[in-house]
């Protein structure tokens, strides 16, 4: 999901864009607040949420509102993968973020850490530092960003900051925090949200460098052969 905003010397009109359906207007208000609902339904719902549940959607909220905004400079696309693939992928995101809290009422609301505040801490500062990276990413990615596998008009290589080290730093950070967040959590069904992340980036990393790859050519293996995918020393 991205949001985007009008033009300065324009009226900004309030845009909310998933996948290809883009919405404006009152229509763009009216989804984000049933979305919102939804959130609030499906915690009360739950059950009253434990502190730790808490502060960790409180930092997805702070994050999601952060990349939300920072959308709005992206490059005008030149190329972009198919629209089933994206949405395939927003498919898979958007069921590891439910997974992520919400164990829907089966036992997947066991805990598979035990209920420790030293766990909570590291988990929660897990998930702060890997958001702080992918900031540091995204600010590093400029124009260049975009959700979707795609091609900018007068698209560059990035190899600065974290991109010295690491190709996709972004999906490094989110895999992060969504580790992060299971540890804080401490339940099953958050460690399947974690699998299915980690799924996500697996199916799109591979189709990311190939497009990559055709648009760079011999300097992008040459980036390959200089960095690691998402883990340094591992992968």
């Amino acid at each position: 999901m991205e949001a985007t905003s009008a033009p300065p010397d324009k009226p900004r009109t309030p845009t909310l864009r998933v996948g290809p359906i883009a919405l404006k207007g009152a229509p763009a208000v009216i989804t984000v607040l049933v979305i919102v609902g939804v959130i609030v339904a499906l915690f009360v719902w739950r059950g009253p949420p434990r502190w730790p549940v808490g502060v960790s959607a409180i930092l997805w909220i702070a994050f999601i509102s952060y990349w939300s905004a920072a959308a709005a400079g992206a490059a005008p696309t030149q190329s972009s993968e198919s629209a089933g693939s994206r949405r395939t992928h927003v498919r898979l995101m958007n069921a590891a973020l439910l997974l992520l809290f919400f164990a829907f009422g089966t036992p997947l609301g066991r805990r598979f850490l035990p209920d420790s505040v030293l766990l909570v801490a590291l988990g929660l500062a897990l998930q702060v530092g890997a958001g702080a990276l992918g900031a540091w990413a995204r600010r590093h990615l400029g124009r260049n960003w975009s959700g979707a596998i795609t091609v900018a008009q007068d698209h560059q290589l990035v190899r600065s900051g974290p991109y010295r080290v690491i190709r996709h730093p972004i999906y490094t950070a989110m895999i992060g925090m969504f580790v992060g967040s299971a540890v804080a959590i401490g339940e099953w069904h958050s460690l399947i949200g974690v699998a299915l992340i980690v799924l996500a980036y697996a199916r799109k990393i591979p189709l990311e460098e190939e497009s990559l790859r055709g648009v760079f050519g011999p300097e992008y293996d040459d980036y390959r052969k200089k960095s690691w995918a998402i883990i340094p020393g591992l992968f």
